[in-house]
């Protein structure tokens, strides 16, 4: 193979022009006649026992090239990439046909499609705002009451009617024009009061019955329902209440404290509350800086970029999402069955955050070239050894299946990022006015001017 000649034919495409010698491509030729000889009939020789010769006298010498070109234009194709140096992504190649024979081989075209040439500026001080991440009382108590939540348990209510927040189980028929309608009729229902679960005015009208109350519920289906023939009508619903359960909170106090945590007091446990929020916070914190630089970023990148790579990017996104579906025991088709979508529909949710992505990957790319920000071999190394922690694997297996050149672009991104962090101007955000001292500032008469 050699690549005769690369030209730029518009933004971001190239075309080239590739030679395949000629025992290269009489090879692939006589690959495709062993292949197709069984199945190919000439006068005066049994199927699968003419010679090539024959063969090509009696259909003509290309009878083979269209199998032989197959063959032999991926890797031919893919050497010239590299001989030309470009960076071609995943998108339509045109294919043309310059020549084929016997004597001097295979000559084409391929038009493709390459990484785009994209500028930046003003990637340093990049203005960006910290968050405060002081942790109050409140948020300690906000905190704590979601363990308590989770602590909880469901009792048996005795002593007063459903309450909205409560749990019951009830038995229900429902009848439009007296009749039982379909789908409206169970027996045991566990339904949290004030959760909507029904359509409106059903909970509601639970609300203030006692355990063994037997009661009608007057409602109107809504004019949007699933059902087609139940939209916009009047039921009734015959109603049994069997049981109420409300949620029942533990105490805080010590006892909470030694049964949720490896602590002896609620204040212990208060305190390292407020240690975990404090850490969450500023991770937090780091990450919104780091999404305000991105941003900023994705907004600097001045270039041509081919739709191919936000398409690229989306379904290598809606891929990844498959496979996280499977490691959950349901599939993709499934999930889409569910959601009432369809995978055209799913890809074009992930194009936005797509865009974005391949946006910042080129802009930390360029930025990694302007500052000479390159991985070390130590630094490649070390990746290697992280990766094969990671997936439990051998490092020389990982170093087979991760190209040490794509390790090295990653591992350069990952600098540039650092660059751009250390070179913001990131600013502390003012601090927010006590909620008591500005509704008092609020509530002062305003002055009047002294006549």
């Amino acid at each position: 193979m050699s690549l005769n000649s690369s030209t730029q034919v518009e933004t971001n495409r190239w075309q080239l022009e590739v030679s395949v010698d000629a025992n290269t491509f009489n090879t692939a030729v006589d690959h495709a006649y062993k292949k197709q000889k069984n199945r190919i009939v000439i006068p005066g020789f049994r199927k699968g026992k003419a010679p090539r010769a024959f063969i090509e006298k009696y259909y003509g010498p290309d009878i083979f090239y269209e199998d032989a070109i197959n063959e032999v234009y991926p890797d031919a194709l893919e050497e010239a990439v590299k001989e030309s140096k470009l960076d071609m992504i995943q998108d339509k190649v045109d294919f043309d046909l310059v020549s084929a024979d016997k004597e001097n081989g295979l000559v084409f075209k391929a038009t493709i499609t390459v990484k785009p040439e994209i500028s930046i500026q003003n990637y340093t001080g990049i203005p960006a705002t910290r968050k405060s991440t002081e942790v109050t009382d409140e948020d300690v108590a906000a905190e704590l009451a979601r363990v308590q939540d989770r602590n909880s348990r469901m009792v048996t209510v005795e002593d007063r009617p459903a309450e909205n927040g409560d749990v019951t189980d009830i038995d229900f028929e429902g009848f439009l024009d007296g009749e039982p309608f379909e789908g409206g009729k169970s027996e045991n229902f566990s339904l949290r009061l004030g959760s909507n679960q029904f359509i409106p005015g059903f909970e509601d009208q639970i609300v203030g019955h006692n355990t063994g109350d037997e009661f009608d519920v007057n409602v109107t289906f809504p004019d949007d329902y699933q059902a087609e023939d139940l939209r916009g009508q009047s039921v009734l619903f015959k109603v049994k209440l069997h049981e109420i359960k409300k949620k029942e909170l533990p105490a805080l106090d010590d006892e909470f404290a030694k049964d949720v945590s490896e602590f002896d007091t609620l204040d212990e446990y208060k305190a390292d509350l407020k240690k975990h929020l404090e850490e969450r916070k500023q991770e937090q914190v780091k990450d919104d800086v780091d999404n305000q630089l991105i941003d900023k970023l994705v907004e600097l990148v001045e270039g041509e970029i081919p739709p191919a790579m936000y398409m690229n990017k989306a379904n290598d996104d809606l891929r990844d999402f498959g496979y996280r579906l499977q490691s959950q025991g349901l599939d993709l088709q499934t999930y889409l069955k569910y959601t009432g979508q369809d995978v055209q529909t799913m890809r074009a949710n992930f194009l936005p955050q797509a865009e974005r992505q391949v946006k910042l990957r080129l802009a930390l790319e360029k930025i990694a070239a302007l500052e000479n920000l390159v991985a070390s071999d130590e630094e490649i190394e070390d990746e290697y050894k992280k990766l094969a922690e990671n997936y439990k694997m051998d490092v020389e297996k990982v170093k087979n299946l991760v190209a040490s050149e794509d390790l090295a672009k990653d591992i350069a991104v990952e600098k540039a990022i650092d660059f751009v962090r250390d070179h913001a101007n990131v600013t502390d955000a003012p601090a927010e006015e006590p909620k008591e001292e500005a509704a008092a500032e609020e509530a002062k008469p305003e002055e009047t001017p002294e006549a």
